[in-house]
């Protein structure tokens, strides 16, 4: 068995990922893990984890550790819609990238002035159990977080 920690991918207020007002991510349907509500305004969305860019859309991308385990970043709620306005991607499918490092500048004010919600949902693909997903103390408390925190353990 693995631990792996994930950071958060943008500094916002944390947020349960049942309390994401979309019933795919609070429901668990992708996964488990917890979601980060940005500031409004232009922020870079960093990697939670190290690993390779398994998949990488203008607003989402997913990281494989080499622990196997597989981590989505979804940046703002329904934004596939926009189909890639307000998003600038850094890096390309297939790339090892680190931890910390930047992925994408996310316009949030751009996102926000659509109408959609800019929370971005962080899970880990797949997981099926919930107790397996330790949220960290900001995620309990709803407290703000910075980029590159410990955002929750993932126990694969």
């Amino acid at each position: 068995m693995s631990i792996t920690s994930v950071l958060s991918p943008i500094a916002g207020r944390a947020v349960a990922l049942q309390d994401v007002p979309d019933p795919v991510f609070s429901q668990g349907m992708v996964g488990y893990g917890a979601a980060v509500d940005p500031p409004h305004q232009v922020v870079e969305a960093v990697a939670p984890v190290s690993g390779t860019l398994l998949k990488l859309m203008p607003h989402a991308f997913v990281i494989l550790t080499a622990d196997k385990v597989g981590v989505l970043v979804h940046l703002g709620l329904d934004t596939v819609a926009l189909e890639g306005e307000g998003f600038t991607a850094h890096v390309a499918q297939g790339d090892a990238v680190e931890a910390g490092q930047p992925m994408i500048t996310y316009d949030v004010p751009a996102i926000v002035a659509k109408g959609l919600n800019p929370i971005v949902p962080v899970v880990v693909m797949d997981e099926r159990k919930a107790d397996n997903v330790v949220a960290s103390e900001a995620v309990l408390e709803g407290a703000d977080v910075d980029s590159g925190a410990t955002l929750f353990t993932a126990n694969a």
